[in-house]
């Protein structure tokens, strides 16, 4: 949930490689952020509350420079946001950066307290450094020290620490749902939490496991477990480019990661269809027969958006599957106590691979012998490497914190399993699967088509980024469109909004319908549009305001709506991902309205990895 970064190397940039770093994972906490660099032998420290533009400033007007050094911004677990509890956080010879959760807190501050510490902030990351410093004070080097100290503590950490003593290394520490990424590049090495603060530097990169320590200098990584052996971690070169990372001419990533949704979708397709077998391959993820048959349902688990990516998933395999399905938010799975077990298969969803609740699920349905097949955007993440199986999702980094173009890409995945299995049980005919195949083709061009709204959006937009309140209705699969609908809104201009089942309407949000409440219907031609239209027909006699979702072709429902955007129709489940174009556009353009800060929602984070 926050951002780390680290870097050292021959030349004299450390400040430079920090900032910029720190910049490009900022969409993972901005409450505060900061750095320590080694400079003449000292670890000089610089935080600054709020957004990283105030540390930035405070660097150019104190300049420090330094070979070596680790940074940090910040969404607070522990602490409010402050100065005071801005990482990095020093005790001593040390200074550490950390992202996580010390669950042991309480008892270790007491410890410390008690033996004379001075703890200087609220933080759990600060009673690290103390831990530490105690050991390098007792003549350890610092990777041991950071092994013993690791040993005592209980939670998720990823944890980065320099010691003034060593100018020549920086060591790092993983556990739980915090990933770290350790790039190499010519006489220099880098760490981060994710890929985009390493990528302008080097393509060679390392992820690390849970239980894995390591130690960086100019010379190279090493990679070692918790007592001192060394491991063999793989160098993979990551194909994407600096370029992915930034705007690319937009105003902000998240409008770009809108207008990047038909190339997100032709690469997840890639070469998984087979139009002239009429098939699909989940890069040979083997399902068979047998095993399908044998099935006594599936679940689906994940948070946030991606959990509406599940509610559309469940959709599409019950009904061209016929498997029953269930689908859970990962943050209740495992405290239900779930029954799962050896005859069901279990997919966790998740952009980044790296969400506590869901890496959670993951476990306790390992743990009861479920088969895990991860739908998963990031290559050697936690999930990644945790499920059994991985159908990769091919969005490409996601910088803005509301889900955008890994929900559709998401959805995209799970069609292809729910069609995959439709084969595998022979429930499709011939014609059936073409027709499907041939449909999944043409998505990408006709969510260009839909992107083509984008003015007439803007219009709608300025009639009602006022109002206070909104409503999203739909029927059958367009349910969860609406549901991710409203949360768009509701996540980036801060206007409350309820997403509902259109047929719930009179059992309550009835009531709050008059003149004043925009009510978003996901109107669609399908096997519900007549019900539909009754429920539609009921907002605009208690005066609602009806922007309507609706199907080219469709010459009726401007008389029922105040405003209409359409879209092709390609079947109901498909037609769901197209629908899902304008409601982010609109989300988009009601909040630029209102100035919020789209990238960065208040209080949000983008990759959510404590509980």
């Amino acid at each position: 949930m926050c951002g780390i970064v680290g870097y050292v190397g021959r030349e004299p940039r450390a400040a430079d490689v920090l900032i910029d770093g720190l910049r490009r994972l900022e969409y993972r906490g901005y409450d505060s952020a900061g750095v320590a660099i080694l400079e003449n032998g000292k670890l000089e420290v610089r935080r600054a509350k709020g957004k990283l533009i105030n540390l930035e400033e405070n660097l150019r007007d104190r300049p420090v420079e330094g070979r070596l050094g680790i940074g940090h911004t910040r969404w607070a677990t522990h602490g409010k946001p402050s100065e005071r509890n801005a990482h990095p956080h020093r005790a001593g010879s040390i200074v550490i950066v950390h992202n996580g959760i010390i669950e042991n807190y309480r008892e270790l501050r007491s410890e410390l307290e008690v033996s004379g510490a001075t703890i200087n902030s609220d933080t759990d990351t600060e009673l690290i450094a103390h831990l530490i410093d105690n050991l390098v004070t007792e003549g350890r080097d610092l990777l041991s020290a950071v092994r013993e100290t690791c040993k005592s503590l209980v939670g998720s950490y990823a944890l980065a620490a320099v010691c003034e003593n060593d100018a020549d290394i920086l060591v790092t520490a993983k556990n739980g749902g915090s990933p770290i990424i350790l790039g190499q590049g010519d006489k220099a090495s880098f760490l981060a939490s994710d890929i985009p603060a390493v990528i302008p530097h080097t393509r060679d990169m390392i992820s690390l496991y849970d239980g894995d320590f390591a130690l960086l200098s100019e010379e190279g990584i090493q990679v070692v477990d918790i007592e001192g052996r060394p491991i063999e971690r793989e160098m993979q070169t990551i194909g994407w480019d600096p370029v992915s990372a930034e705007k690319g001419g937009y105003d902000h990533f998240m409008q770009k990661e809108i207008f990047e949704q038909p190339r997100a979708i032709t690469d997840t397709i890639g070469t998984r269809v087979n139009e002239a077998a009429l098939d699909v391959d989940l890069d040979g993820i083997e399902l068979t027969r047998e095993e399908v048959d044998g099935l006594t349902g599936i679940t689906l688990v994940a948070c946030g958006t991606s959990y509406y990516a599940c509610q559309l998933g469940k959709y599409m395999i019950e009904q061209l599957a016929g498997i029953p399905v269930e689908v859970d938010l990962a943050s209740e799975f495992r405290y239900r106590k779930p029954i799962v077990g050896p005859k069901r298969i279990v997919i966790p969803v998740s952009q980044s691979g790296e969400t506590a609740d869901t890496i959670a699920a993951i476990n306790e349905s390992k743990s009861q012998g479920a088969r895990v097949l991860a739908i998963c955007n990031v290559r050697e993440s936690t999930i990644a490497r945790q499920a059994d199986d991985v159908l990769y999702t091919q969005a490409g980094p996601e910088i803005g914190v509301a889900s955008t173009k890994a929900f559709v890409t998401q959805a995209v995945a799970l069609y292809l399993i729910a069609l995959k299995l439709g084969i595998v049980r022979g429930l499709l005919s011939k014609d059936e699967i073409r027709s499907r195949l041939h449909d999944l083709m043409r998505l990408p061009r006709l969510v260009e088509d839909a992107l083509g709204l984008n003015v007439e959006i803007l219009g709608v937009a300025r009639k009602y980024f006022k109002a206070q309140d909104f409503l999203f209705l739909g029927r059958g699969i367009m349910f969860p469109i609406a549901l991710e609908g409203a949360l768009k809104l509701k996540e980036i201009s801060y206007i409350h909004a309820e997403g509902y089942a259109a047929g719930e309407m009179k059992h309550g949000p009835i009531a709050l319908i008059d003149e004043k409440m925009p009510v978003v219907v996901i109107a669609t031609k399908g096997e519900l549009y007549a019900k539909l239209i009754s429920n539609l027909e009921q907002v605009r006699a208690r005066d609602g305001q009806v922007i309507a979702i609706a199907s080219k072709g469709d010459d009726e429902i401007g008389e029922k709506a105040n405003d209409v955007l359409k879209v092709d129709d390609l079947g109901e489940y498909l037609t769901s991902i197209l629908a899902v174009v304008p409601l982010q556009l609109l989300a988009y353009h009601i909040a630029t309205l209102k100035g919020t800060d789209v990238d960065q929602p208040r209080n949000l984070a983008k990759s959510v990895t404590v509980e």
